[in-house]
């Protein structure tokens, strides 16, 4: 099933005209930029859409690949007419229509851990070309670290992170 595809402007008028925009993006993502007034489902756990009275539902992401990816199953989640936001919160921007930014909330999770990841792969790299060979141990370990979390759906890092100080504020923020 595939659901159509409308930009920034045409949503904008199906919203004045009664659709609700809904937000896919986790919660780490939307507590630092959404729109004002999208609901907020997150894909991880989206079941179905809450939209009583709603003429259309439009779902968006950051860029639009998340939802594009999940059509069938946002059409099915959807209840009634679905559309999807071509290039997401990125090509709302674009638009020049309203964003709401937090930036006391901290950077999504997932790029935490692709900092940190890399991070930790360079200093393997340099600590093993200056200090000792066997530092290169740091980076193939966070290698394995990044292809289990890729095969398996499930990152110790990303985990790890999220109990930090610094992300604390996004648990408050959505509670």
């Amino acid at each position: 099933m595939s659901l159509p595809i409308i930009d920034a402007a045409r949503a904008r008028q199906l919203i004045a005209e009664g659709a609700v925009l809904v937000d896919v993006r986790e919660a780490d993502e939307r507590a630092r930029e959404h729109i004002p007034g999208t609901q907020h489902a997150p894909l991880s756990t989206l079941r179905s859409v809450q939209a009583p009275g709603a003429k259309a539902v439009i779902f968006h992401c950051r860029s639009g690949a998340r939802t594009g990816a999940n059509a069938a199953r946002l059409g099915e989640a959807a209840g009634c007419e679905a559309y999807l936001l071509e290039g997401g919160l990125e090509a709302w921007k674009r638009a020049g229509l309203p964003v709401a930014i937090d930036r006391k909330q901290p950077i999504e999770i997932m790029r935490q851990v692709q900092i940190v990841a890399g991070s930790l792969v360079v200093l393997g790299v340099v600590l093993s070309l200056w200090v000792a060979p066997a530092f290169l141990a740091v980076s193939a370990f966070v290698g394995a670290g990044l292809v289990f979390a890729g095969s398996t759906g499930w990152c110790g890092m990303a985990k790890l992170l999220a109990l930090m100080p610094w992300n604390r504020t996004v648990r408050k923020a959505l509670a």
